[in-house]
C-alpha cells in the first residue's frame, strides 16, 4: 500500500512539473498553429484527444449537441502465454470481452450514454447507462491550463444470482447488482503534437466476491496521445488501484495475482471513423472490472489485440456552445 501511494504522488508530481516546464513551449507551439493570430488567444483548445476514449480509460472529450456517436471495442484472447499462440491464432480464435453502445450530446458538454458488453468475469451480461459533463476546457493564451470532465457511470449485470453466498453474484436484492463509478479526467494539451490525462477514480461494487471484499476502491489512472503524423496518433493509459495489502493476498489466495492494467495502441482518422487498434493485458473493457480485477499480465504473454471503432452521426443542426 505504501508503496502504491509513493507510485501515485510520484506520477501527480510529474504531472505537475510537465504543467509548470512546458507552457511556455505548449504557448509557442499553439501561437505557431493558430497562425500567431492574437485575435484567437482566449479560444478554447480542441481535440485534446480525437474521441472520447483513449484506450480503456475515458477521455476528457465530450461529443457535440444533437451527434450520436457509435462505438465498438473488442478484446481478443491472450496472444502469448499458456493461451495463446499460434493454437489460438494468437488470441484471435477468442474474444474476452465486447461492448457496443451509443453516446448522445445534449450539449456540447453533456452527453449521455448507454452500453451493453458481455464481461469479463463471472459478473457478465453488463447493461451501462452513463453520464459525462465537461466542467473547464483549456485556453490557448493559458488563462485556463487545464481541460476537466466528470464521467459517471451505473452498471447492472444480467447474469443469473448465484444461490452461494460470498460469491461475486450472490444477489439477494436488485440493489446488490449496481456498481458505480465517478471519474473526474484531468487534460492538458502541450502543443499541436502531446497531451496528457489524469484519471483520479472512485468504484463501488454493493457486490463482491469473499475473496475480494474491495466494495469501495479509489483508483488513480494516467493516459496521454503523441500525434505522428496527421492522421495517425500514438496512444496509451495506466491505472493504479489502491487495494489493501489483505485485499491483494487473499485475491491470489483464492483465485491469482492482480495486475495493473496497461495499454498502447494506434489511433488512425478515416473519414468520419476513428480507428483504435491497442495492445492491453486488460480483459474486460467496462471501468468497473478492469480497473479492479486485472488478472493478466504483460509478463507472461498475456496482453491481446483489441480494437475500438468510433463513428458518429449529426442528427440535427449542427450547434455550438451548448
Amino acid at each position: 500500500m505504501y508503496t502504491s501511494r509513493i507510485i501515485a504522488r510520484g506520477i501527480f508530481l510529474l504531472m505537475i512539473a510537465l504543467s509548470v516546464a512546458m507552457p511556455l513551449t505548449a504557448q509557442i507551439d499553439l501561437d505557431n498553429t493558430l497562425g500567431n493570430d492574437t485575435n484567437r488567444m482566449h479560444e478554447q483548445v480542441d481535440a485534446t484527444f480525437k474521441t472520447t476514449r483513449i484506450i480503456n480509460s475515458q477521455s476528457v472529450e465530450t461529443i457535440h449537441r444533437h451527434e450520436l456517436d457509435f462505438k465498438v471495442d473488442h478484446r481478443f484472447g491472450d496472444i502469448a502465454g499458456a493461451n495463446g499462440g499460434a493454437t489460438n491464432f494468437f488470441g484471435l480464435d477468442n474474444s474476452t470481452d465486447i461492448k457496443i453502445g451509443f453516446e448522445y450530446g445534449i450539449t456540447d458538454n453533456l452527453n449521455v450514454g448507454i452500453a451493453r458488453a458481455k464481461g469479463a468475469t463471472r459478473v457478465s451480461q453488463l447493461y451501462e447507462a452513463n453520464v459525462k459533463y465537461r466542467l473547464l476546457r483549456q485556453t490557448v493564451d493559458g488563462r485556463m491550463p487545464v481541460s476537466m470532465t466528470v464521467y459517471t457511470s451505473l452498471t447492472i449485470p444480467g447474469v443469473k444470482a448465484d444461490q452461494n453466498l460470498g460469491e461475486a453474484t450472490s444477489y439477494n436484492e436488485f440493489s446488490d447488482r449496481l456498481n458505480t463509478v465517478v471519474q473526474l479526467i484531468i487534460a492538458r494539451k502541450f502543443g499541436s503534437r502531446l497531451s496528457l490525462a489524469l484519471h483520479p477514480t472512485y468504484i463501488r461494487r454493493n457486490t463482491t466476491a469473499v475473496y475480494d471484499g474491495e466494495n469501495n476502491l479509489l483508483a488513480l489512472g494516467i493516459g496521454g496521445r503523441l500525434k505522428v503524423s496527421r492522421r495517425m496518433a500514438l496512444v496509451m493509459d495506466y491505472f493504479l488501484p489502491f487495494r489493501s495489502a489483505a485485499s491483494k493476498e487473499r485475491y491470489a489466495d483464492a483465485i491469482t495475482t492482480l495486475y495493473n492494467p496497461l495499454g498502447i495502441g494506434l489511433e488512425i482518422e478515416t473519414g468520419g471513423h476513428v480507428f483504435n487498434l491497442n495492445f492491453t493485458n486488460a480483459t474486460a473493457i467496462q471501468e468497473m472490472q478492469y480497473i479492479p480485477e486485472t488478472t493478466t499480465s504483460w509478463r507472461k504473454g498475456q496482453f491481446r489485440w483489441g480494437f475500438t471503432i468510433s463513428r458518429r452521426f449529426s442528427l440535427g443542426p449542427a450547434q455550438r456552445g451548448g
